[in-house]
C-alpha cells in the first residue's frame, strides 16, 4: 500500500510540475527523467513481490504513465530523451561483451555454439515462416511491396530471436544455482548476444540495399558493408586495449571513466561508419580478457551503478512508447510468435544437445532458460525505428508485445527447469534471496 500512495504522489507531484516544465524550454524533458526514475523503480519493485523481473516493472511503469494511458510522460519529453535511450543501447552493448570470458569459451564453447546455432537457426526460420502465413494481419507487411516486406521479415525475425543475459545472470544470482543447467544457459544467453548483434548488423544493411530508408541517397557498397562489420572488430578491439591500459596503470574514478568511454566508443563507431553495438561488445569482451580480473571485475560493477539509472529510464521509455490498444490489438499475432519463438528453441536446443552428446539435464531444461527477452532486443527495435520509422512504429509495438510476453514467462520456466534438474532447492529457494549468490562459472569443474 506504501508504495501505492507513492506512486499516486508522484503522479499528482509530475502533474502539477510539468506546465512549468513546459515553460522552461526543455526542462520538460528533465522533471520527466526524474519521475521516471522514481516511478519506474517504485513500479519494479512491486513487480519484485509479484515474482517477476525488474525490468517488467518498468516496462509497465511506461506503459501505466505513457501518453496512451495517464500521460504523466508526454510524446514531446520521449523525444528529448533519446540520447538517454541511445546511450542505454551502448552501455548494454559494453556490458555483454564484459561478459564474455575466453577462459570459460574455451573449455564448453564449442558445445555451447553448435547448441546455439540450432536453436537459433530453428527460432528464425519459424518465425520467419509464420510472419510470412500471417503477413496479410500485420501492418508493417500488409501493404508493403515485396522486397520490402522480406526485408521486414528478416529484420524482425533476427530481434525476435533475442534472449536476455540480464534475466539469466539475475535469476542464477537469486537463486544460487551453479548446476550444468544453470551455466549451459548462461553460456549460451552470453554468446547469443554477440550472434545476434552480427546477424543484426547483416540484415540491417540487406534491408536498406534491398528496401532503402526514406531520404536514403545512395545504396551501400559490398565494402562498406564489409567495413561495418570488420571495422567494428577492429575500433573495438583498439577500444578494450586502451580501457584494459587504463585498467592496468591508473585503475581510478571506474565509474567515470566506463560512461564516458562508453560514450565516446558510440561516437567514435558512429564517425567511422562502424557498427556501434559490436564495437562497443568487441570493446567489452577485449577489456575483460586482457586486463587482471580483479579489476575487469571492479569496472563492470562501477559501469552498473552508473548505468542503473539509465537503465531504468530506458525501459520505461521503452514501454511509454507501447500504444496500450494497439498492444491488446496484437496479442492474437504476438501469442503464435511467442509460441513458435518457444517451440523453436525447444527443438533446436534439443538436437544441438543430442549433437554434442550434452547430459539428459541439458537436453530437458536448458531450452526453459531461453524463452526470456530484454536489453539488446530493445536496444535493436529501437534501431529498427529509427531506420524505417512509419513501419518501426508498427513493428516496435509487436516486438515490445512479444518481448513483454517472453519476458513474463521465461523467468517462470527458467526457475521451474532449476527446481526440476535439482539445481534449486524448491524448500530453500525462498530463503537464498536473501543470501549472496556464488559466482557463476561456465567451467564445468569450478
Amino acid at each position: 500500500m506504501r508504495r501505492f500512495v507513492i506512486l499516486a504522489l508522484l503522479y499528482v507531484g509530475v502533474q502539477l510540475m510539468l506546465p512549468l516544465g513546459e515553460q522552461g524550454h526543455g526542462s520538460e524533458a528533465l522533471v520527466t527523467f526524474g519521475f521516471l526514475i522514481l516511478a519506474a523503480y517504485t513500479v519494479g519493485e512491486l513487480t519484485v513481490r509479484l515474482g517477476l523481473p525488474k525490468i517488467v516493472g518498468y516496462l509497465f511503469a511506461g506503459m501505466a504513465f505513457g501518453p496512451s494511458s495517464l500521460s504523466a510522460v508526454s510524446a514531446t519529453a520521449i523525444g528529448r530523451l533519446a540520447p538517454v535511450s541511445d546511450l542505454a543501447i551502448a552501455l548494454i552493448a559494453f556490458l555483454a561483451g564484459a561478459e564474455l570470458r575466453w577462459r570459460d569459451l574455451r573449455v564448453s564453447g564449442s558445445k555451447l555454439v553448435r547448441m546455439l546455432g540450432c536453436e537459433l537457426l530453428l527460432s528464425l526460420l519459424g518465425i520467419a515462416g509464420l510472419l510470412v502465413a500471417l503477413h496479410r494481419w500485420i501492418p508493417f507487411l500488409a501493404d508493403a511491396p515485396a522486397a520490402k516486406s522480406a526485408a521486414f521479415i528478416v529484420l524482425f525475425s533476427t530481434i525476435a530471436i533475442a534472449h536476455s543475459p540480464s534475466v539469466t545472470v539475475a535469476l542464477l544470482s537469486e537463486t544460487g544455482a551453479r548446476g550444468t543447467v544453470a551455466k549451459s544457459t548462461l553460456g549460451i544467453v552470453l554468446l547469443s548476444d554477440v550472434a545476434v548483434v552480427v546477424l543484426f548488423t547483416v540484415s540491417q544493411t540487406l534491408a536498406r540495399t534491398i528496401a532503402p530508408p526514406a531520404g536514403a541517397a545512395t545504396l551501400p557498397s559490398p565494402g562498406l558493408v564489409v567495413w561495418e562489420i570488420a571495422g567494428a572488430l577492429l575500433v573495438g578491439g583498439a577500444i578494450g586495449l586502451i580501457v584494459a591500459l587504463y585498467l592496468r596503470l591508473v585503475h581510478r574514478e571506474l565509474m567515470l571513466f566506463t560512461m564516458l568511454v562508453t560514450l565516446f566508443g558510440a561516437a567514435i563507431a558512429q564517425a567511422t561508419h562502424v557498427e556501434i553495438l559490436l564495437t562497443l561488445m568487441t570493446a567489452g569482451f577485449v577489456a575483460e580478457n586482457v586486463s587482471h580480473s580483479e579489476r575487469s571485475e571492479a569496472m563492470r560493477s562501477a559501469l552498473e551503478r552508473s548505468a542503473a539509472p539509465v537503465f531504468v529510464v530506458f525501459f520505461a521509455l521503452a514501454g511509454a512508447q507501447i500504444a496500450i490498444r494497439e498492444v491488446m490489438s496484437a496479442l492474437p499475432i504476438v501469442l503464435p510468435i511467442a509460441i513458435v519463438r518457444a517451440l523453436g528453441i525447444w527443438l533446436g536446443i534439443g538436437i544441438g544437445a543430442r549433437w554434442t552428446r550434452a547430459e539428459a539435464v541439458e537436453q530437458r531444461y536448458v531450452w526453459m532458460g531461453l524463452v526470456s527477452q530484454a536489453g539488446v532486443a530493445i536496444g535493436l527495435v529501437t534501431l529498427v525505428s529509427s531506420l524505417y520509422p512509419e513501419a518501426g512504429a508498427s513493428m516496435r509495438t509487436l516486438l515490445l508485445s512479444l518481448i513483454a510476453v517472453n519476458q513474463i514467462a521465461g523467468p517462470v520456466l527458467f526457475r521451474r527447469a532449476l527446481v526440476r534438474s535439482g539445481e534449486v532447492d524448491v524448500t530453500a529457494a525462498p530463503d537464498v534471496v536473501s543470501r549472496p549468490a556464488p559466482a557463476v562459472s561456465l567451467d564445468s569443474t569450478g
